[in-house]
């Protein structure tokens, strides 16, 4: 180094240029599509190794002696977080309640079954104020059962432990869920830039008329503002918001009404403060000897009775830690007056109340505190449908008990899947309609004579695998919901759905439903099969003689196994595979393609493959030829990628999202093409896999990798032959 040259005060890193969120190299070009929700949750950032499976691990913990260690945590009060009158129940409850609660049905994200309270945003989201906390109660726990226990089933078995601790007979618990390890930064959480206001509603009074696939009300919460809707008390209108968001996270008005009153039968609200002096959350906190702690409360002790999570502030009942009915003597018995929390939050007080109704103070038995209720309790006794389940469960505790605890299995379990997902020993024999139940289905008939069968049928490989693909491909990631197990392609609502072509759909099973009863196989494994059939008639065709792998043993579902209900937001209102969309949407079609790509948990790779294929064999939706860029069609070859990427072509627009692919010298229109279709040529990204099957060299290797992804989209849903 030049010794003349000062080095005083100069960084030697750059400044963010290589972290920043905001200085990313791609952050020049904001409308550059976003291929990072394809690559989450990569194996790589797993510290475990890779031959590491949790589902395999967790089968080995000692599930009775956890069981003891965390009823004994509930009630083990730490000095620097120390519990409300000697019990974590409220706390632990809150915890699993909102890791749980942030589902939505619409996309079936969000849940309790990655853990990703654990990290941003929901680690910091103003409505998990002090959640950090629970979590570090639960870190000895975490500790000692290792990797045997994942965060996300402990942070949802916590709720239950408190649940019992406080007198619940809980209805059953599954083990499974296993943790991410990076925050789920592409998940759409709304376009508001601040928290606590929004700008989700097409028609603010219309509380319908939020977007999907949204269900909280607000940016930062998980489901209403306790406070009234946009903060202005009113219960009539806040039981709207409450009816909504619970019916998006696939409750109905018993299951939100029970949710809503176990859910404050036990704990407080913390809000003995001012709210304006809370520190910062955990991800918006720079000081590192906070050690990812947030919301630093200066008030006296910061815990205890001056606990801060800047809402409302005091308990529903009278005896905040015992599972009883004093919610609903609360609620009904009295009546009420708005008055404002010392965090300056809107509440509602009884006007008149005996001391000896009043809760204990959470740190003194021999002082009393005036109890509360939030505007959405509220909403419970002036909503009428409300109002006659609160009055139906104070007059039958036992069965607002089995309510609850139902109510409390399905929120904390309905992102995990079928069924025969759950590990453990407290799972619930009982199987629920909302578990999406499938019988099993037979291995024991000749795939071969199948095969056979569906070869002669006259069935067309577009028909074959065109029906195949639209079985399958409901199948969602997120919540392990759809595929193509239980056929329920073939019931309602699935079999009139516009994306799944109902005249054709109706001439192609009443061919394959013969052929199942004829050989003893499922309709579900016959689906599946023609479409290997098609997929193998269409490699023979381009020269290749090769077999899909398959696994029998799917069942058949039956009306009264489905609820029609919950699979209508699993309808496709566009599929880029089948070069189709319902309507013309404000979202561009690729970023649809990006976001069923993702929930079918497939890669960038996989998905250029599979549209090339898709193409080639003439399966769009209506048999339209856009992007059919081949003379042979039906045969699996590459030419959609050969055509897109030859440079003799040029390519213009000719209407919205509709193009023409011309001869570049003589201007003849060789073919018509979509946004979809043009993207793979357009973007970087994508460009650099079709040309890797655009190669004189790549015809085996298509096939190959086509078939490989057709497989792992037909065997999505198969967890009954998989970990």
């Amino acid at each position: 180094m030049d010794g003349n040259q000062s080095t005083g005060g100069k960084c030697p890193v750059m400044h963010g240029g290589l972290t920043s969120r905001e200085t990313g190299v791609t952050s020049w070009w904001p409308k550059s599509l976003n291929f990072d929700i394809l690559h989450q949750h990569d194996k790589k950032v797993q510290p475990y190794g890779e031959a590491f499976e949790y589902r395999e691990a967790v089968k080995e913990l000692d599930y009775d002696a956890l069981r003891k260690d965390l009823h004994a945590l509930v009630t083990d009060s730490q000095d620097w977080w120390p519990a409300d009158w000697g019990s974590y129940s409220g706390l632990f409850i809150r915890m699993a309640w909102h890791a749980a609660g942030s589902y939505r049905l619409a996309d079936g994200r969000g849940g309790g079954g990655s853990g990703n309270l654990r990290f941003a945003p929901l680690n910091s989201w103003p409505d998990n104020a002090n959640l950090d906390k629970a979590r570090r109660l639960l870190w000895p726990i975490k500790k000692k059962y290792g990797n045997k226990l994942s965060w996300a089933d402990l942070i949802i078995l916590a709720g239950n432990a408190a649940y019992e601790v406080a007198g619940l007979e809980t209805f059953g618990f599954g083990f499974g869920r296993e943790d991410i390890w990076h925050p789920e930064k592409d998940t759409y959480w709304g376009s508001e830039k601040e928290w606590l206001t929004d700008s989700r509603y097409e028609e603010i009074d219309d509380r319908a008329s939020m977007e999907n696939p949204l269900a909280a009300v607000v940016m930062g919460l998980i489901y209403v503002n306790p406070e009234g809707v946009n903060g202005k008390p009113d219960p009539a209108m806040t039981a709207k918001d409450v009816r909504e968001t619970f019916k998006r996270m696939a409750m109905n008005d018993e299951e939100t009404a029970a949710l809503t009153a176990g859910g404050h039968t036990i704990g407080k609200c913390h809000g003995n403060a001012d709210a304006s002096k809370l520190g910062a959350e955990p991800e918006g906190e720079e000081g590192l000897h906070r050690m990812g702690f947030g919301w630093h409360n200066p008030h006296e002790s910061g815990n205890g009775r001056f606990t801060l999570t800047g809402g409302p502030e005091g308990a529903w009942t009278t005896n905040p830690t015992k599972w009883d009915g004093g919610y609903f003597e609360m609620l009904l018995d009295h009546e009420w007056e708005l008055t404002k929390s010392p965090a300056g939050a809107w509440q509602w007080k009884p006007v008149t109340i005996a001391e000896e109704d009043m809760p204990v103070q959470v740190d003194d038995p021999s002082e009393r505190t005036m109890p509360m209720m939030t505007d959405a309790d509220m909403a419970m006794k002036v909503d009428p449908i409300y109002r006659e389940y609160m009055e139906k469960f104070r007059n039958d505790h036992a069965y607002f008990s089995d309510c609850f605890a139902r109510a409390w299995f399905k929120l904390t379990h309905r992102d995990m899947g079928p069924k025969v997902r759950y590990l453990g020993p407290w799972v619930p024999s009982e199987d629920l309609i909302w578990q999406d139940p499938v019988p099993v289905g037979s291995t024991g008939y000749d795939v071969d004579a199948v095969k056979a069968k569906i070869e002669a049928s006259g069935l067309s490989v577009s028909d074959l695998v065109s029906t195949a693909w639209d079985s399958a491909r409901t199948y969602r990631g997120s919540d392990m919901r759809g595929g193509a197990n239980g056929a329920r392609i073939r019931l309602a609502p699935q079999k009139d759905w516009e994306g799944n072509e109902p005249e054709r759909l109706a001439r192609v099973l009443s061919v394959l439903e013969p052929i199942a009863r004829e050989t003893g196989a499922s309709i579900a494994d016959t689906i599946v099969l023609a479409g290997n059939v098609g997929v193998e008639q269409a490699a023979k065709a381009a020269g290749h003689d090769i077999t899909v792998p398959f696994t029998a043993g799917r069942g058949d579902a039956t009306d009264e196994m489905t609820d029609a209900d919950s699979f209508e937001p699993l309808e496709p209102l566009a599929d880029g595979y089948r070069n189709w969309e319902k309507d013309s949407y404000v979202v561009k079609a690729e970023e649809m393609l990006l976001d069923r790509t993702q929930l079918l948990g497939l890669t960038a790779p996989e998905m250029t493959c599979l549209i090339g294929g898709m193409r080639a064999m003439g399966t769009n939706h209506g048999g339209t030829k856009h992007g059919v860029f081949t003379s042979r069609e039906g045969a699996l070859t590459t030419d959609y990628f050969v055509n897109l990427t030859d440079m003799a072509n040029i390519w213009e627009p000719v209407e919205d999202d509709l193009y023409e692919i011309q001869d570049r010298k003589s201007g003849e229109t060789k073919w018509t093409a979509t946004r979809v279709d043009l993207v793979f040529g357009s973007n970087s990204i994508l460009r650099a896999y079709a040309e890797v099957y655009a190669q004189d060299d790549a015809s085996e290797k298509f096939v190959k990798d086509f078939i490989a992804a057709w497989v792992k989209v037909m065997e999505a849903d198969r967890f009954d032959v998989r970990t």
